[in-house]
């Protein structure tokens, strides 16, 4: 098309084939990270990507994930251009297997080995959650998102379905299975 006045795609469309969309009740923010390295332990995993709301919590995150022993790289925007660029190289050439990032990393990113995504917040911005989730199953390829959810999530999560007309179902015991 050319000078195009409007591009219309219905919502429904933009969900997205072959991710399976889960969520894992946490009773209290505090205990996400716990639950963060069981879910590491259980799943063997090609590449992930972990999303975080703030810069601050990715740095804080990554921390604690090192201070625990896990091999994880992170990204946000208030890093030099130079140093996300190296980032990128490591994480798309496999050397980095984990990447925890903000919304920065939510659009435009095609890793083709990312088979998990894991919202350990819910997006801010519910027009985001698609963009999350889309970073796994790529290229006609099955993904997993899971998403972490407090009582303070709840009705955020409810938001999600019904503006995507899609389910998120309590995560199975056999989730090793599906990724």
């Amino acid at each position: 098309m050319r000078d195009p006045i409007r591009i219309l795609v219905k919502k429904e469309e933009l969900t997205l084939e072959g991710i399976k969309q889960f969520y894992i009740q946490v009773e209290k923010e505090e205990w996400k990270l716990d639950t963060l390295c069981d879910l590491y332990e259980t799943l063997t995993i090609t590449q992930a990507v972990i999303f975080v709301n703030t810069r601050r919590k990715v740095d804080w995150l990554t921390e604690k994930m090192h201070s625990r022993d896990f091999t994880v790289s992170s990204m946000h925007g208030d890093m030099d251009q130079k140093d996300r660029e190296i980032i990128m190289r490591e994480f798309r050439s496999g050397s980095s297997r984990v990447l925890i990032s903000t919304d920065l990393l939510a659009r435009g990113i095609d890793v083709q080995q990312v088979s998990l995504v894991i919202n350990y917040d819910l997006p801010a911005n519910r027009e985001n959650y698609i963009h999350r989730i889309g970073r796994g199953g790529r290229f006609g390829r099955k993904g997993v998102a899971i998403n972490f959810i407090t009582r303070d999530d709840e009705r955020a999560l409810k938001d999600i379905e019904q503006f995507y007309n899609t389910q998120v179902d309590e995560m199975p015991m056999n989730v090793a299975d599906l990724i």
